[in-house]
């Protein structure tokens, strides 16, 4: 049985009895699922495609004996010795899904993070909390929107580049370790917040080469 007491006075796992759904689970996606879990969130929903390649080992959360297994079930099972957790696993590519609860996209390319949004997030009354991690290199950006709030809504979407057009925007491409975890830290941190009904900030910019942090809370 897990003693949380430790953490109490921050968040219990009573805060966080809602469903988490976290789309990709590669170079940010997996140390979110590991912080999220750690932190006492009860109800987990993991979405991957992919499997563990040995490229993925050096910024990912897999073990050597995981190469050639879906990331989703490697990573339930590692997931598995630390937490007792409801984990649920989904080998899937996800274009249409209908959510209830808090979404977490760690998408590697902006045009799935643009079919997430359109198809199953945006104006979604079950979604009540939509973060999107990026990372490309030593930055991050977390962009943490309520996707029923128009003025919100216009400000996130301001941030859906092409591709193309986005080739120098973050993206989960490129991350060491180091960087990865600390994004996953702040994305921790906003669920944390919507669990204790404490305000959130709308971005964070994280530069580890530089160690600078920077923040807007309000998306208007």
């Amino acid at each position: 049985m897990i003693d949380y007491w430790r953490q109490l006075d921050l968040v219990s796992p009573s805060d966080l009895d809602f469903d988490v759904y976290l789309i990709g689970v590669g170079g940010l996606g997996s140390p979110i699922a590991m912080a999220l879990a750690k932190m006492g969130c009860q109800k987990l929903t993991f979405f991957d495609h992919d499997n563990v390649e040995p490229h993925n080992l050096p910024n990912q959360l897999y073990r050597m004996s995981d190469v050639d297994t879906p990331k989703v079930d490697a990573l339930a099972s590692i997931l598995r010795e630390y937490v007792d957790a409801q984990i649920t696993p989904i080998n899937e590519l996800v274009t249409q899904r209908t959510f209830n609860g808090v979404v977490v996209s760690a998408v590697d390319s902006m045009a799935a993070r643009r079919t997430i949004w359109q198809n199953c997030v945006r104006y979604k009354a079950g979604v009540k909390l939509y973060i999107d991690a990026r990372m490309g290199g030593e930055v991050g950006r977390i962009l943490t929107v309520s996707p029923t709030n128009p003025i919100a809504v216009a400000a996130y979407e301001g941030t859906l580049f092409s591709d193309e057009e986005g080739s120098q925007e973050l993206c989960t491409a490129q991350a060491t370790i180091y960087s990865t975890f600390g994004v996953a830290s702040l994305v921790a941190n906003q669920v944390k917040r919507f669990a204790r009904s404490e305000t959130q900030t709308y971005e964070h910019i994280i530069d580890f080469a530089t160690s600078m942090l920077l923040t807007t809370e309000d998306a208007g």
